[in-house]
């Protein structure tokens, strides 16, 4: 069985971006430490533009080979003209508004977004799927979920979009993982507990 990790970038109060969902106020505290880490510890959650122009197109997935992320998120990328943020991964976008996939690559899931989830998880293979976001499908997806991946940005939003934008029940993660860094951000690693 393949995990499905929940890997977000959050403030100190548990956004994921102001109201609008713009987390680019959290983007100061990606430097050069913090991009080291995510090289080498989580290399495919770089998107294919970022790796491009940082010279690590050729770094190797080490963890996920599949990302399903929402048409928000999705959209990032669409404004900037970017049909295939990961290349380097299978691609799934759910959306019940996008018709179709601007790229070959990027698959639609209009419906069904758990079944198709639970499909993935049952897949034989060594890597997991990333859920890159949004909140909502999150929310969705947190029956789901077996892993939650938590870089937290030392910045307070006050008010703005949720990890989860549904109501979840609650339910316990046991810590795996810390990791701080110099400019104060943190990642913890949790895993659902069984």
């Amino acid at each position: 069985m393949r995990k499905l990790t929940y890997l977000v970038a959050c403030s100190l109060d548990g956004f994921i971006g102001d109201e609008s969902g713009d987390a680019t106020a959290m983007m100061s505290f990606v430097d050069e430490e913090f991009l080291g880490f995510l090289a080498a510890e989580y290399p495919e959650t770089l998107a294919t533009p970022a790796r491009r122009a940082l010279g690590l197109d050729d770094l190797e997935n080490k963890r996920f080979d599949t990302v399903v992320q929402g048409r928000a998120s999705y959209d990032t990328g669409l404004k900037e003209g970017v049909t295939s943020p990961y290349a380097h991964l299978r691609q799934y976008v759910a959306s019940r508004t996008l018709a179709e996939s601007p790229d070959p690559d990027v698959e639609i899931i209009a419906d069904g977004l758990l079944d198709r989830v639970r499909a993935l998880k049952a897949e034989d293979g060594r890597f997991g799927i990333y859920l890159c976001g949004g909140s909502r499908i999150a929310g969705e997806l947190f029956d789901e979920i077996d892993e939650l991946v938590i870089k937290t940005y030392p910045i307070v939003y006050g008010t703005g979009m949720p990890m989860f934008a549904t109501a979840v029940d609650l339910t316990r993660f046991t810590l795996e993982e810390l990791r701080s860094f110099g400019n104060g951000a943190v990642v913890r690693t949790y895993r659902r507990a069984r």
